[in-house]
């Protein structure tokens, strides 16, 4: 799984924080998500699955192909 975040469409609703804290954050300053991995571990796939899907900005999208 490889998860990419585009932070340019990002609107700092924290939804992607709230479903997978362990993968997402917000910079202090504006909000704005950031990747703290962009190969979660499997046990973390449900989360991550979430925080794209729940996403207002569809800033997330998730390559399920990818071995990384």
């Amino acid at each position: 799984m490889k998860v990419h975040l585009y932070q340019e469409r990002c609107v700092s609703s924290g939804q992607c924080v709230s479903a997978a804290p362990d993968v997402f954050d917000q910079r202090d300053d504006d909000g704005v998500a950031f990747l703290l991995t962009d190969s979660p571990s499997p046990d973390m796939a449900i989360g991550v699955r979430q925080a794209a899907r729940v996403c207002p900005a569809l800033a997330i999208t998730v390559d399920e192909s990818s071995a990384d």
